[in-house]
């Protein structure tokens, strides 16, 4: 079956023009300029975007990835769908070693489908002096054979692995998550410059939501920040919803790693799309406030109720990104470092056709995931 899409602004790597582009099998097999050779569903010039890529996801719509239940995460996966987010990864919070494995396990099934595209364990290998929203009393030193354990449990899902640089023991773990093909990722951490620059060396590449849950920058120790900004090896997460990072440290952050090394992710909670009330984040109690997230014992900033739809377009209109470097940093950074970059995260032939169709307003009037219409626009 193929399905043009005409009168459309197509948002690419290289920049932005007037056209249309074709699908069959649900991939793209032309991305053309000016007016469709054939009819063609019209979208009355509305912007078309690559599929968000959300690499740090714990849920939505009461869906809780750290619970592990298949109904839950599906309806989870279906809210962030419907504002856009075509890849996602499952991310769990700090928990026993056994909850751990049997969420990972149960949340295989969906990778299994395609419904997900892997696993990532935030905790519990990270600092309790910067655990944040995690429970401090299940916090662990990492070992090489303690984290395999847990990638066997996700039955070859397993994406990322968040680590505190400076415990005992995450050098080696770090080795040997990224031998095993897994990111590992510097995060929840009090490490110093020089140790955050060990962990890189020992192969980590990508900062967990950079900013938060780490030393401030300093001038005479500059910490984690300093050392994850300027690697090249290192893509840094960022949360743009105007509450975990100043609008002037997400710009820098930018500036500094550019579109190439910065990927926008939710860390979404399963409050999103919800109302405001009390939820779980894995075994935490926390309340939702005004769209804001905080642990209800001790006050943490406890994940978002973040949509990438609204990450992509805060970026735009409140950082100033054009539309091709916001849907780099919302979709092909991500995509590449998942390793997905040669299937999703642009608009190109050959790649899947996930497409989200977004007004002058940057708000999501359709949604496209492999070809098939989640929302269809009118």
């Amino acid at each position: 079956m193929s399905l043009t899409l005409a009168d459309a602004r197509i948002v690419t790597p290289e920049g932005v023009h007037e056209g249309w582009l074709t699908i069959e099998d649900g991939r793209i097999t032309h991305v053309g300029h000016g007016s469709a050779p054939r009819p063609g569903h019209g979208l009355g010039g509305r912007h078309v975007v690559p599929g968000f890529v959300d690499m740090h996801n714990h849920g939505g719509a009461g869906g809780s990835f750290p619970a592990g239940e298949p109904d839950g995460a599906r309806e989870a996966v279906a809210l962030h769908q419907r504002h856009g987010t075509t890849t996602m990864v499952a991310s769990l919070v700090t928990d026993s070693l056994d909850r751990l494995s049997r969420a990972a396990a149960s949340l295989a099934e969906l990778c299994d489908d395609g419904l997900l595209a892997g696993i990532h364990f935030e905790g519990p290998y990270i600092s309790k002096a910067r655990c944040g929203a995690h429970d401090p009393a299940l916090l662990r030193e990492p070992s090489p054979q303690e984290v395999a354990g847990l990638i066997k449990a996700g039955r070859g899902h397993v994406r990322m692995l968040t680590i505190a640089g400076e415990l005992p023991g995450a050098l080696d773990t770090i080795r040997m998550a990224a031998a095993e093909g897994v990111i590992a990722a510097l995060g929840h951490s009090d490490a110093s410059y020089d140790r955050t620059l060990a962990g890189i060396e020992a192969g980590a590449t990508v900062a967990t939501h950079l900013y938060n849950a780490m030393p401030q920058l300093g001038h005479r120790a500059p910490g984690p920040i300093a050392a994850l900004l300027q690697d090249e090896r290192v893509t840094v997460e960022l949360i743009n919803d105007g509450v975990h990072v100043h609008p002037a440290m997400l710009t820098l952050a930018c500036e500094v790693a550019g579109p190439g090394r910065t990927a926008l992710i939710t860390d979404s909670i399963s409050a999103t799309g919800l109302s405001d009330g009390e939820y779980l984040l894995g075994p935490m109690r926390v309340g939702v406030v005004g769209g804001v997230a905080r642990l209800v014992d001790g006050g943490s900033i406890a994940g978002s109720t973040l949509t990438m739809d609204v990450a992509f377009r805060r970026s735009v209109q409140e950082l100033g990104l054009s539309l091709p470097d916001a849907a780099q940093v919302a979709s092909l950074t991500p995509a590449r470092v998942l390793g997905l970059a040669d299937q999703v995260g642009s608009i190109a032939v050959g790649k899947s056709a996930d497409l989200v169709v977004l007004s002058d307003e940057l708000e999501v009037a359709g949604v496209m995931r492999r070809g098939a219409w989640i929302a269809e626009p009118r």
